[in-house]
C-alpha cells in the first residue's frame, strides 16, 4: 500500500481489524500537568503522553523530570532496549556494510533506512526523551547527509558518536565529530591532503560548526583550518574501508586561526587538532551561536539578547558542558515566557502523533510493518531524519515548516493514524472505548476527556467549537457509548485534535 492511496481516501484494509490493547487501570483518569510542566515536557520530549504525565509526576514534576532526564543513564528504558533489537542490520560495521554493499547483498541505502526508521521508533517508544531530542539537535548542527554516497557507510557510528556526546560538552562532541570518518567523507576531508587540501570541512568547522559567519574568521583562516585537519584519511576502495590518520598527508606549516596560534610541527597533527577544535568550542562566538540556535530551538525564533546572553554565560562558565547551559536556558523566565510559540517540524508531529494515539509499535517483520512502513508516511511530510542534503542541516525556526502544503499533508498523515488505516501492521491501537469518558456524556465531554489524553489539556473552547460543526452537533449533544464510537464521530474529533494548534506547537 503506497502513502497515495492512503491519502486519496480509505485504503483497501479499512475494514481489517487492527490489534489492540486495554488501558491499564486508571486510565480513565489522566494525569494533568499544570501549563508550565506541560510546556517543558512538550520543548523536551517527542510528546506529552498520558504515561509520560504519569511519570513527571511520580519523580516530583517537571523540573525534576528534566533533571533526571539529563542523566539518560539513570532512567530505565525498556521500551527504548526493544527498539534496539528490530533492526539488526544496524550492528554491522562500516566494512561489513561496504562488503555487502560491494557484492549486492544488502545496500547501504537500506542500513540508512534503517538508521532512519530507528530514529523515529526511539523517538517515539524511549523513555530517554530528552536525550532524543538533543541527539536531534546536535545532528542538526554537525549535519552528515544519511544518503551521502561515502558518508553512508559510517553514518549509523557517527550517530553513535552523536548520542555518546548529546549530553556530555561540545567541546568533546566537536572533537569527535570532525575528526569522525562519516564527517570527513561527507565534507571531502577523507582525501584531504597538505599537497592538495581540500577546503570545505576547514570552511564549515568555522562557519556553521562553531564560530559562525560573523566569528571574525578570514580566507586565510579557512586555508589554515584545512590545512590542520589533513592526515585523517578513510581508503574508500580498500576491501576494509579503512579509517586511519595518516602522517604523510598532514601539513606541518604553523597554524594562525583567530586567536589561536599552533607550530604545528609535528608529523602527527591529531594533538594540534585537539588544541584547535578545543579553542573553537570555547571561543565566545561560538558560545554566542550555540546559544542562540539553542534559543531559537527551544525558546522563540526571536530570542531576547537577555536569555541568549545568559545561555552563552553559562556555556562558558562550565566549559562547554551541555547539562548546565540547558539548565540556564529552562530556569530563564523568557523559556516559560515562550509557550506555544514554537511550530513543530513534520517529523516532530508525526512522533507527536503516534504518542498521541497510543499506537504501540511491534518489530517489524515485513515492509508493511508499522516501524517499516512509517518511513514513506514521515518522508512524505517532508523531514526524514538526516536527509538535509547541505551541511547547515534543517531550519529551526517556525517560517520554515509553516507552509500550506506542510499543513495539509500534516492532517492527512493524521487523519490516516487517527482512522487507522495506514500503517497498521505490527502495531497495537489502544480499544476505542477505552478512549471514551463513561458513557453517556455530552460531545463537550467526550471531546474534553479524549482531548486530555491527546494534547495533555483541555481543547481551547475554538477546537472544541470547530469539531462540534464538523459533527453537526451541539456541545450540549448527549451521546450513547455506540454513538460516540460511530465511524467518523470518534475519528473526527481525534484528527481534529491532532489539527489543532494545540498540538502543532510544542
Amino acid at each position: 500500500m503506497t502513502v497515495a492511496q492512503s491519502r486519496s481516501g480509505p485504503p483497501r484494509r479499512r475494514g481489517r481489524p487492527v490489534a489492540t490493547y486495554d488501558e491499564p487501570a486508571g486510565a480513565a483518569r489522566p494525569v494533568v500537568l499544570d501549563a508550565a510542566g506541560r510546556h517543558l515536557v512538550r520543548r523536551f520530549s517527542g510528546g506529552l503522553t498520558p504515561a509520560l504525565a504519569k511519570q513527571v509526576k511520580r519523580v516530583g514534576g517537571a523540573r525534576a523530570w528534566f533533571e533526571q532526564q539529563l542523566r539518560p543513564g539513570r532512567v530505565a528504558d525498556a521500551p527504548g532496549a526493544d527498539v534496539d533489537s528490530w533492526f539488526p542490520r544496524l550492528r554491522m560495521t562500516p566494512k561489513q556494510v561496504f562488503q555487502a554493499d560491494r557484492d549486492g547483498r544488502i545496500g547501504a541505502w537500506e542500513v540508512a533506512t534503517d538508521l532512519s526508521r530507528w530514529t523515529v521508533a526511539r523517538r517515539i517508544a524511549s523513555n530517554r526523551q530528552v536525550q532524543e531530542v538533543m541527539v536531534d539537535f546536535w545532528s542538526n548542527l554537525l549535519n552528515v547527509a544519511l544518503f551521502h554516497d561515502e558518508a553512508m557507510y559510517w553514518r549509523t557510528d557517527y550517530d553513535r558518536v552523536i548520542r555518546a556526546h548529546a549530553l556530555t560538552s561540545f567541546e568533546q562532541l566537536l572533537q569527535a565529530a570532525i575528526t569522525h570518518p562519516a564527517m570527513g567523507l561527507y565534507l571531502d576531508n577523507a582525501g584531504s591532503s597538505k599537497d592538495s587540501p581540500n577546503e570545505n570541512l576547514g570552511r564549515e568547522l568555522l562557519e556553521l560548526h562553531t564560530v559562525g559567519v560573523d566569528g571574525g574568521y578570514t580566507e586565510e583562516h579557512v586555508k589554515a583550518s584545512a590545512r590542520m585537519l589533513t592526515g585523517y584519511r578513510v581508503d574508500v576502495w580498500h576491501p576494509e574501508f579503512r579509517a586511519f590518520y595518516d602522517k604523510s598527508w598532514h601539513d606541518t606549516q604553523p597554524v594562525r586561526i583567530l586567536g589561536f596560534h599552533h607550530a604545528n610541527d609535528a608529523a602527527d597533527g591529531r594533538a594540534a587538532t585537539t588544541a584547535l577544535l578545543s579553542y573553537l568550542a570555547r571561543h565566545p562566538a561560538t558560545a554566542e551561536r550555540i546559544a542562540r540556535r539553542l534559543c531559537v530551538k527551544f525558546v522563540s525564533d526571536q530570542p531576547s539578547p537577555a536569555i541568549v546572553a545568559a545561555v552563552a554565560q553559562a556555556y562558558r562558565d562550565n566549559g562547554t558542558a551541555i547539562k548546565p547551559t540547558l539548565r540556564a536556558l529552562v530556569d530563564h523566565p523568557d523559556f516559560a515566557a515562550g509557550a506555544g510559540q514554537k511550530v513543530r517540524t513534520p517529523t516532530e508531529d508525526y512522533v507527536a502523533t503516534v504518542r498521541a494515539l497510543g499506537i504501540r509499535l511491534q518489530a517489524p517483520r515485513s515492509d508493511g510493518s508499522f516501524a517499516n512502513a512509517m518511513y514513506w508516511q514521515y518522508s512524505e511530510a517532508g523531514q526524514p531524519p538526516y536527509e538535509w542534503a547541505t551541511p547547515d542541516g534543517y531550519p529551526e525556526d517556525d517560517r520554515s515548516w509553516s507552509s500550506a502544503g506542510r499543513l495539509l499533508t500534516g492532517f492527512a498523515i493524521h487523519r490516516d493514524l487517527a482512522a487507522r488505516w495506514w500503517p497498521t501492521e505490527e502495531a497495537r491501537f489502544p480499544k476505542q472505548a477505552s478512549l471514551l469518558p463513561t458513557m453517556p456524556a455530552t460531545l463537550g465531554k467526550v471531546v474534553d476527556h479524549v482531548g486530555l489524553r491527546v494534547l495533555g489539556q483541555t481543547p481551547p473552547a475554538a477546537t472544541r467549537d470547530g469539531i462540534a460543526e464538523l459533527l453537526g452537533k451541539s456541545l450540549a449533544t448527549r451521546l450513547t457509548k455506540d454513538e460516540a464510537l460511530e465511524y467518523w464521530t470518534l475519528r473526527g474529533i481525534l484528527s481534529s485534535l491532532l489539527d489543532s494548534p494545540v498540538h502543532l506547537h510544542r
